[in-house]
């Protein structure tokens, strides 16, 4: 009779385990923890743990981010003289499209929604409301755009000011890597012009 090795059990410490509820669970409009509030929950060595936790994390495709408090337009003060960060869990590697689906996300909207980013980025950060919409339009349409956009602000990936300007918000600064979405926009071609438009429209301008 031959007997299987019983496989040994990963044991997680207390400590590692509240560090995780802290970053998985929602306690407010934005998830995460602050600096301020790990310190508390977690001691002075919170930052070995939630390397331990980034190091647990990274078999399942997934890695803690650090953002600064201040790009996330938070207002609670933190404690004098302290960096003052909010921690994620987000993922690490890139979504199949078939997740991309099964997350509630249209292909075709993270399309517009990339577009939009990429804009924002190229206009060193903030552009018009009006210039983004003309730019999704082409592509969706007038109304849908309009729905588009307004899903984007409602769910934290672009911020409006009082002078209608539009900048990227807290979740794009929190999940997306703009370095490596940028890349990608800058080597993508174009689509080409479908033969016979540029004849049509200069026989309608006759």
């Amino acid at each position: 009779m031959t007997v299987e090795p019983r496989k040994e059990e990963t044991v997680y410490s207390d400590r590692l385990k509240r560090a995780a509820h802290m970053l998985f669970f929602k306690r407010g409009k934005i998830p995460g923890a602050r600096t301020w509030e790990l310190r508390t929950g977690l001691g002075k060595g919170f930052q070995k743990t939630l390397s331990d936790l980034d190091d647990v994390l990274k078999d399942l495709d997934l890695e803690v981010k650090r953002v600064e408090v201040q790009s996330l337009g938070e207002t609670q003060a933190s404690l004098e003289g302290e960096e003052d960060y909010r921690y994620f869990v987000r993922l690490k590697g890139t979504l199949t499209p078939k997740e991309a689906r099964m997350s509630g996300w249209r292909i075709d909207n993270l399309a517009a929604m990339a577009a939009c980013f990429g804009l924002i980025v190229s206009k060193q950060g903030k552009c018009e409301r009006k210039e983004l919409e003309e730019l999704v339009a082409h592509k969706a349409g007038r109304w849908r755009t309009l729905t588009l956009v307004d899903t984007f602000l409602r769910t934290g990936y672009l911020e409006e000011d009082e002078e209608g300007l539009v900048k990227l918000g807290w979740r794009t600064r929190a999940e997306v890597d703009l370095q490596a979405l940028m890349m990608l926009l800058a080597e993508s071609k174009p689509e080409a012009e479908p033969v016979g438009v540029e004849e049509e429209a200069d026989q309608a301008a006759i």
